[in-house]
């Protein structure tokens, strides 16, 4: 069945567009002439995990992701989703929190407060894809491509922004008198790694939570890894943890059904 026992409430099929517009539009207010670029906040600051520039082009995706679900979410035919009923909120803090987040960033940089943030954000999307991971039933098409994937895409990625969230604070603070340590870094991102196959192995396999992951850590090689070797290896490490985890999940056929429809 795909019915609760009473409709979605409006404050919420609401709230998750409104989270989801401020979480885009928080990004535009330096072309608007408030803050600085979030960009030119993590170069002032940049730490050995930073990914390379080019992996944060994932953020259109997930936007788009994010738009569509909200739209969608908002149908009248998804009055009655049990599925979205139990993500809903967690939705939104998640999107209200990372416009939060860039709104902050853009004013105070890469501190602390930014890190609770992100974290906070982190909590709600974990909360979302146990929902999404535990559900009793099969997904429909929209859950499955529409939430599914945009949500274990977007929790993967807030898993590494948060490890380098919380580096860049620490660099930021002065802790560690901000020199390079390529030995500490290649911990963080292996910590990163395990958390990622750890996470990717609890999702029943889930193909996309792992592919970001991937893509963060093949970024991380293309930025510290290129001045450390340590950290090439600890991406790779990771790589193949998170590779491992997927592998030894996915196979199972109602896995495969839950993230992939096969």
């Amino acid at each position: 069945m795909n019915t609760v026992s009473s409709p979605r409430s409006a404050a919420q099929r609401f709230a998750i567009i409104l989270a989801v517009a401020f979480q885009i539009g928080a990004t535009f207010l330096p072309n608007l002439g408030f803050g600085e670029q979030i960009g030119e906040r993590s170069d002032a600051i940049r730490s050995l995990v930073v990914p390379a520039g080019w992996a944060f082009a994932i953020w259109g995706p997930l936007f788009l992701g994010c738009v569509i679900y909200a739209i969608w979410q908002a149908l009248p035919s998804q009055r009655n989703n049990t599925l979205l009923a139990r993500i809903g909120w967690y939705t939104a803090g998640a999107t209200a929190a990372n416009g939060l987040w860039a709104t902050y960033t853009q004013f105070a940089n890469l501190t602390a407060i930014s890190a609770v943030i992100i974290l906070c954000s982190l909590v709600c999307l974990l909360a979302a894809l146990r929902h999404l991971v535990n559900y009793e039933r099969e997904f429909t098409a929209g859950e499955r491509w529409i939430a599914g994937l945009t949500f274990s895409a977007l929790a993967a990625w807030l898993t590494v922004a948060s490890t380098v969230n919380i580096t860049a604070a620490l660099k930021y603070h002065g802790v560690g008198g901000g020199g390079e340590y390529p030995l500490l870094a290649a911990a963080i991102v292996l910590v990163a790694g395990i958390i990622g196959a750890a996470a990717t192995f609890r999702s029943r396999g889930n193909p996309w939570y792992a592919a970001v992951i991937l893509w963060a850590m093949l970024a991380i090689h293309y930025q510290g890894g290129q001045q450390f070797p340590l950290i090439t290896y600890a991406a790779i490490l990771s790589a193949v943890l998170v590779i491992f985890a997927a592998a030894a999940k996915l196979p199972d056929a109602p896995n495969r059904k839950r993230w992939l429809g096969l």
